[in-house]
């Protein structure tokens, strides 16, 4: 490893452990999961919801009789006599509900019944009944109708205690290691006014989110842990008498205790939290989950009514804005609690619950560590826009994965700490790469502002490029371009104006050589000499100088017709290409130094530049750029030249045109014309066969780039060019791919 690659790795490891110190803090962080990071995440998943909220289905078995605006303007203010609702009970019987479940209290006695009001002092003296009227308690007739048909009467957590023990109704059966222990508890349950605690088929606990908590319900506890022992919600109770099973599974954990995995009756299964909540996959509110406690109360037997009611679980509520009893849902939408009980019940007969497991939270974790080591290797060997790119698709692939095990599984996977730790990873990785490449950049600029020339300075403060005394051997291609006919220019035009000239000259031939992506490496007199797949490794740079020759010529034309040559004779060029290994970086003194390249390629490119005047073209490349460069130029074989220097011969090629003349119909029947010369030339056929052969192919060439012609009347001169014979005695020419062998 070169002293240059040993700096590069020795940065590119310190960088990484950068990045590896971000991650393993971001690793803390999660497993602290403070709340920013819990917030973050419950705010992603109402998103997802509301992104792809459920569908209300009427056919579900689940309806809510509602006390809304209309009943209380009819029926009077809350709370109403319980003589209405034992009214409301035995119609609601009679259509054939499944189960009645009240989402209200009934701690305190009717303060309507009569044995009350007349037993009050305050009373007594204007009320007169009949003695049968003083004994007559509307909660003993409530509990009658109660008892009569499969009612679920609410009681609500409280902190503070109370006489009543409210003995639940429902069996529990647990499976694993006391998992019970685990569920949310409750200090004290509201009195439920007797004799309702007796005559109820079942007791549910009415709160949707644990005591004291506010803001969005996005879990609900099914069941709870209270002083008498696990209590059931209200729409787990429920759902547990229209069954009529009398027992509810909790499954625990196997070896540790306190930890809920799921709830099970009936056959259907609750994956839950571990403290026995339910994420509620919410759907918009609909009137249709609704009927008017109005319109049950003043029908006698309404067939529409029955077909709501009969074989439904059927919930009584409010949604009275005055009895605050209305939510925040995931979805922004402000709905009663009865409606988020409803939508539990739906949840559950649906077998559509969203699960979240510690399997998923560690499966987050290691997203964000996926995440954060491409961010951080990428932008350590690519820079900060590839490792943008890379992180980029890496999080996108996470927020596919989070979207599809939303929509396909009902698995809530958080991708927002992954996305927001790979964007932090980023960001303070991309601040620790620029301070540490400015200072980089201040300290080399210091070092050698007094040794190097300041274009290198300029180049490498642009490019990041590093200096340092010699280089590396690579692949490159070497272009020589000079300017033929200039010694007659020159004795027409003044030294000042022949100066301004070529810089005008080269201006526009610069432009075309770092279009193609080269690198000029200077200008000598009146020539100029460019290269390729250096300081920058370049894809395919033998197509691209020969691109930047053909964009040369084309330029030059443009130039010659321009006002600035008006009165002057018409400049040329000769351009020659060679492709192969050479040694490219800061060669020179200690003192100054310049990014060239030097090797045997250089050579041979400004041989075959030289051998233009000879074969009488103005683009001459080497066999190494015609291999590489393939079906992609317009190419003539132009024969073998001895280059100076050299003890074998150079096979090299005309370059006529790019891809779009390769094809060209003109030019294929050139090539077929040219290939007959060629082998008339090889086979030592007449002269004047050769002659009429290259006069046709001079005709033809007129079709395609005029500029052939003179190359076609040079070529039967040249014909020993094509005969050499070299080694064995057979000259070898790589054509498009094919390969032409032919006798001395």
């Amino acid at each position: 490893m070169s002293v240059r690659q040993h700096e590069k790795a020795g940065r590119r490891r310190a960088f990484r452990l950068v990045g590896l110190g971000l991650i393993l803090f971001g690793c803390l962080l999660r497993v602290l999961d403070p709340y920013p990071v819990r917030m973050s995440r419950l705010i992603y998943f109402d998103v997802l919801q509301r992104l792809s909220p459920r569908a209300f289905d009427p056919d579900l078995p689940v309806r809510v009789v509602d006390i809304d605006e209309t009943s209380l303007e009819n029926w009077g203010q809350w709370p109403w006599p319980r003589t209405l609702l034992t009214q409301m009970v035995e119609r609601l019987g009679e259509y054939g509900a499944a189960s009645i479940a009240f989402d209200m209290l009934f701690a305190e006695p009717d303060r309507y019944s009569p044995s009350r009001l007349l037993s009050d002092p305050a009373l007594a003296d204007i009320l007169s009944a009949k003695e049968e009227a003083a004994q007559l308690d509307n909660d003993i007739l409530f509990g009658a109708e109660v008892s009569n048909w499969p009612v679920v009467m609410g009681v609500a957590a409280r902190l503070t205690g109370g006489d009543q023990d409210i003995a639940p109704k429902a069996g529990i059966v647990e499976i694993g290691e006391n998992p019970a222990a685990g569920l949310v508890s409750v200090p004290h349950w509201t009195p439920l006014a007797p004799p309702l605690d007796r005559d109820a088929t079942g007791i549910g606990g009415v709160n949707v989110s644990p005591l004291g908590g506010t803001g969005v319900v996005r879990r609900v506890p099914v069941l709870w842990q209270g002083p008498s022992g696990v209590l059931p919600g209200l729409g787990l109770e429920a759902l547990r008498v229209a069954t009529g099973e009398p027992v509810i599974f909790i499954e625990g954990a196997q070896g540790e205790s306190g930890i809920v995995l799921s709830v099970e009756l009936a056959g259907l299964v609750l994956p839950t939290t571990e403290n026995g909540e339910v994420w509620v996959r919410y759907r918009p509110d609909d009137p249709g989950l609704y009927l008017s406690a109005n319109d049950i109360l003043q029908s006698a037997d309404d067939p529409v009514l029955r077909s709501q009611i009969e074989g439904r679980i059927v919930l009584i509520g409010t949604s009275a804005a005055g009895l605050f009893d209305m939510h925040q849902t995931a979805l922004g939408e402000s709905v009663p609690g009865v409606s988020i009980h409803a939508q539990v019940i739906e949840q559950a007969l649906l077998g559509d619950m969203l699960t979240r497991s510690d399997v998923t939270a560690a499966l987050e974790l290691l997203a964000f560590i996926i995440l954060g080591v491409v961010v951080t290797v990428v932008m350590s060997s690519f820079g900060a826009v590839a490792s943008f790119m890379a992180g980029g698709i890496a999080a996108a692939v996470v927020v596919g994965v989070s979207w599809l095990a939303f929509q396909n599984q009902s698995v809530l996977f958080d991708a927002t700490f992954p996305l927001a730790g790979g964007m932090a990873n980023f960001g303070l990785l991309s601040g620790y790469l620029f301070i540490s490449t400015e200072r980089e950049k201040r300290v080399i600029r210091r070092i050698f502002s007094h040794y190097v020339a300041p274009e290198i300075l300029d180049e490498m403060d642009a490019t990041g490029h590093e200096l340092q005394l010699g280089g590396e051997t690579q692949e490159i291609t070497v272009m020589f371009s000079d300017i033929r006919g200039f010694t007659p220019l020159s004795e027409r035009v003044s030294a000042t104006d022949l100066v301004a000239l070529l810089n005008e000259l080269f201006s526009v031939i610069g432009d075309r050589i770092l279009h193609e992506k080269g690198t000029i490496d200077k200008f000598i007199g009146d020539a100029v000499m460019a290269f390729w797949n250096a300081p920058v490794p370049v894809e395919r740079h033998p197509l691209l100088a020969a691109q930047a020759a053909l964009q040369m010529r084309r330029a030059l034309a443009e130039f010659n017709a321009s006002d600035t040559m008006r009165g002057h004779p018409p400049i040329a060029l000769a351009t020659g290409c060679a492709t192969g290994m050479a040694c490219v970086g800061n060669i020179g003194s200690r003192r100054r130094f310049n990014y060239t390249v030097i090797g045997d390629v250089v050579n041979v490119a400004a041989r075959i530049e030289q051998s233009c005047r000879q074969v009488e073209y103005d683009i001459l490349i080497s066999s190494s750029v015609s291999q590489a460069a393939g079906a992609d130029l317009a190419m003539l074989e132009a024969g073998l030249v001895h280059l100076k220097g050299k003890t074998e011969l150079e096979p090299i090629f005309a370059l006529v045109g790019d891809s779009a003349l390769a094809h060209n119909a003109d030019f294929r029947k050139l090539q077929e014309m040219h290939q007959d010369l060629i082998t008339a030339i090889r086979a030592r056929r007449a002269h004047d066969e050769i002659q009429r052969l290259s006069e046709a192919c001079s005709a033809q060439a007129g079709l395609v780039e005029p500029g052939l012609r003179a190359f076609y009347a040079a070529l039967p001169g040249r014909s020993a060019d094509f005969r050499f014979d070299i080694r064995s005695g057979q000259a070898m020419f790589s054509h498009h791919g094919n390969v032409h062998r032919f006798p001395g």
